[in-house]
């Protein structure tokens, strides 16, 4: 790849992180939870909530973000004309480390994003979850020096590709109409949302933002382990680096380890849940925040995970498997066990012994 390129690339990376790291403390201002402008996995579980695949109402909203980043990546992906509808890449495995990512995600309360946006914070807690992360990143990047890859995927008609799209359109009109069967929670973390606008505003931009970059919070520290290329890793340096600036200016930075925001103390699980996270994420290659967007591209294998990762997050409410500020739960430790064991029989299976090609001899 000539400088040029890469120089763009770059610039376009360190872009994305700035705005999603102000997107965070910006959405925060605007009424979204503390420390929790944005996360994947909270807004996963508000979706569920809504839907009615939960029936915990305090976490039941139809959050504008997730919208609006499919939306955002779908429209930038038309207008560049990257629209590539693929799939059928493991699609059942895909859909259960999806399930698993958000596992690891309720046990540590935060996706990769929040864990950046409450380092930004001051929160000492997410240290452990950051070493976890990378822990795991550097453990699924080994396996895929060693020969691992998940199935090949290949083109599928371009149906297929609007379906999440569509999906989101459907969301949004709910979102206006407010249908009787959808669920608005009005107190607790549901009750605590920006105004629709913005959350659709932001989440747009960075959306389209995102799909010209490709930023992954796993990716970035992927692409160091592998081959040194810290494209994508800017973008993650980029995005604490402005959620940190904004969060002190705003008076949101409290450094310390008690007393912070959607978190517990219980740090060695918190490693453990976040080094799941970030294994499983290389394996499918995606962060929860990457997976979104990818879908919105036209990546069905993507969609699919997504579906995945929804029907985790449904499941860790109703299976009291998510941490609250008093600490994990039994259930929460025994399914990040146990997607750990889901992630090592993946990679094994999924080995293929690399060949070396023999040196040529010389008569």
């Amino acid at each position: 790849m000539n400088r040029p390129v890469v120089k763009k690339l770059l610039d376009i990376s360190i872009i994305t992180g700035i705005l999603l790291g102000s997107g965070c403390v910006l959405l925060t201002l605007l009424g979204n939870p503390v420390n929790s402008g944005i996360c994947l996995s909270c807004f996963l579980e508000n979706l569920a909530g809504a839907m009615q695949l939960h029936d915990h109402v305090r976490m039941s909203y139809l959050r504008p973000e997730l919208i609006g980043f499919v939306l955002g990546s779908f429209v930038m992906a038309i207008v560049t004309k990257r629209f590539r509808v693929t799939g059928g890449s493991s699609p059942v495995i895909r859909f259960f480390l999806g399930f698993f990512i958000i596992v690891g995600c309720a046990v540590f309360i935060g996706c990769p994003i929040k864990m950046i946006q409450r380092l930004g914070a001051g929160d000492l807690t997410a240290v452990a979850a950051l070493l976890g992360l990378m822990v795991g990143v550097w453990l699924g990047a080994r396996y895929i020096r060693a020969g691992v890859h998940l199935d090949r995927e290949k083109e599928l008609p371009k149906i297929n590709g609007y379906v999440f799209p569509v999906f989101a359109l459907l969301l949004l009109i709910f979102l206006l109409v407010r249908p009787s069967f959808i669920i608005f929670g009005q107190t607790g973390p549901a009750a605590r949302h920006a105004p629709i606008f913005w959350s659709l505003a932001i989440s747009f931009v960075i959306g389209c933002s995102a799909q010209r970059s490709g930023l992954c919070i796993t990716g970035g520290f992927r692409n160091m382990f592998l081959v040194k290329e810290p494209t994508l890793l800017m973008g993650v340096i980029a995005a604490f680096g402005s959620a940190l600036l904004l969060s002190m200016v705003t008076g949101q930075f409290h450094l310390g380890l008690n007393g912070q925001p959607a978190s517990h103390t219980e740090h060695a699980w918190t490693f453990i849940a976040m080094l799941l996270v970030g294994f499983a994420s290389v394996i499918i290659d995606g962060c929860p925040f990457r997976q979104v967007i990818k879908a919105g591209q036209g990546d069905v294998d993507a969609a699919i995970t997504c579906l995945g990762m929804l029907s985790g997050a449904a499941l860790a409410i109703g299976w009291s498997i998510r941490s609250t500020s008093a600490g994990t739960t039994f259930s929460g430790r025994i399914a990040v066990l146990l997607g750990l064991i889901v992630c090592v029989v993946v990679v094994l299976y999924y080995r293929r012994p690399i060949i070396k090609r023999p040196d040529r001899q010389t008569h």
